[in-house]
């Protein structure tokens, strides 16, 4: 069994700030008016653009220029990687945005995209009301050269499930050519949530699937066809043959292929966030069991079925009396997948408690990251030391954590490497086709640990992007 374990290789980012500023308790600011940032050598450290709203997917596109989604205004974007000029592809109509999971989310490419003979779409998730009801739904886009803008939109699927927490929403081609799509396990459980059931073990039948029902995919990864027709190599599980390609996840928001192995992160509830890879028909456990099946500091409590649900007051590591609870160890499946790593793994009996932050926002001390992103730094990258690693973003730390993979790229050795903490919520992390550059995407509000391990709301550089650039040789 693997534990994770943080290492001392630091590389520390501070605000840059002259005397007087400093004095004043205020980081300084360029000409744009962001927050400037600083990076230890081999590293130097940039921002690329700011004022954008709550940028939340990035790829690097066949133009060279970066494609983003703008969560909260709806829109596609892309941004010269070497200027910051931001041209607006697309505002999208029909879009429901909330306070932080609802919106535009994932993003991706076309594989022929731009290729001679190849095609113009590109496809995004989102968020939208029908009637009361929440949902998320795939689209496919037209993208005209001549002009830089996106448009013809033609949903690809709809009716995933949808709400105001964990929507999941990464969206990634593999190499297989079909679409990939993470959807969370929408929060229930927890929080204003508490009382709704988690759904992350449930199957669709077959009658649901022919009525077009998706309610059952909560808490699951989608592979399907760029039509939205489920491939004919899909998993059976529980005998029904449907769009899922994994079930058993809370939160997870990091996919990336590496060769044809996919690597997903997923965000843990107060321990053990997880790096995993992702097995057709796989079970990931949530929500019976929480990183590894080892009974340390995770129990599943079903607020839901408790007697009299609302009047009992939530508490996700202190659990009133009268929530039924269930041991990881009590849990099985066939076809249970352990995580890789954890971020991180504490012992049975952890307090949860830490003074140092306050009541609102105590979850920022717990033993967790809240990764939101996974990128790959290749085996022929110019850091050495960075080579065949995956990188991961935190929104609750404000840092990278990168993971070295084995030669086979099927597992992950050594421990994890801290990099660039800032007072950021880092949403997306992205290499560059060189592999000298770094950009990270920032959350626009929230909380965060600042660079002195103290819980922050007050946001460094909120909704911008962030490039870390490597001067060694």
């Amino acid at each position: 069994m693997k534990k994770l374990s943080i290492v001392s290789q630091v590389v520390a980012l501070s605000l840059v700030a002259s005397a007087a500023s400093y004095a004043a308790g205020s980081g300084s600011r360029s000409s744009s008016g962001h927050a400037v940032i600083q990076a230890a050598e081999p590293f130097k450290a940039s921002v690329l653009v700011s004022g954008l709203d709550a940028p939340w997917d990035m790829l690097w596109g066949p133009d060279n220029w970066l494609w983003v989604t703008e969560r909260k205004a709806a829109s596609i974007d892309r941004i010269n990687p070497l200027t910051g000029e931001k041209q607006v592809a697309i505002t999208l109509q029909g879009v429901h945005t909330g306070p932080q999971h609802e919106g535009v989310l994932g993003l991706a490419l076309s594989q022929d995209f731009m290729k001679p003979g190849g095609d113009k779409y590109v496809y995004t998730a989102y968020t939208y009301m029908d009637g009361e009801n929440e949902y998320a739904k795939i689209v496919r886009l037209e993208y005209d050269e001549k002009t830089h803008k996106l448009g013809n939109e033609t949903v690809v699927l709809a009716g995933f499930p949808a709400g105001n927490d964990h929507n999941g929403g990464r969206l990634r081609f593999g190499p297989d050519g079909k679409l990939y799509y993470t959807i969370g396990e929408q929060g229930h459980n927890q929080g204003a949530n508490f009382c709704k059931p988690i759904e992350a073990q449930r199957i669709p039948t077959e009658a649901e699937l022919a009525k077009k029902d998706f309610s059952s995919y909560a808490g699951k990864i989608l592979r399907l066809n760029t039509d939205g027709s489920v491939p004919a190599d899909n998993p059976v599980i529980n005998g029904v043959k449907s769009h899922l390609f994994t079930y058993g996840h809370r939160n997870p928001q990091g996919l990336v292929f590496v060769g044809d192995t996919l690597y997903a992160s997923e965000q843990g509830p107060s321990s053990d966030d997880e790096l995993n890879i992702l097995e057709a028909g796989g079970n990931y456990g949530w929500p019976h069991v929480a990183g590894f099946r080892d009974d340390q500091a995770y129990v599943y409590a079903n607020y839901s079925e408790a007697k009299n649900c609302p009047s009992v007051k939530w508490d996700p590591n202190h659990i009133p009396e009268g929530v039924p609870v269930q041991k990881e160890s009590d849990w099985n499946s066939p076809d249970f997948k352990a995580p890789l790593k954890t971020f991180f793994t504490v012992k049975d009996g952890y307090t949860f408690n830490d003074n140092s932050c306050p009541p609102d926002s105590s979850y920022i001390c717990w033993p967790t990251i809240a990764p939101s992103s996974v990128a790959y730094y290749p085996a022929d990258g110019v850091i050495k030391g960075w080579r065949n690693s995956i990188l991961i973003s935190s929104m609750k730390n404000g840092a990278l954590y990168r993971v070295l993979l084995n030669e086979n790229k099927q597992d992950v050795q050594g421990d994890v490497a801290k990099y660039f903490h800032t007072a950021n919520r880092y949403r997306m992390v992205l290499v560059s086709p060189d592999t000298r550059k770094i950009f990270v995407a920032t959350d626009n509000f929230g909380n965060v640990m600042d660079e002195n391990n103290h819980p922050t709301h007050d946001l460094s550089n909120p909704g911008s992007i962030l490039v870390f650039e490597y001067t060694g040789k």
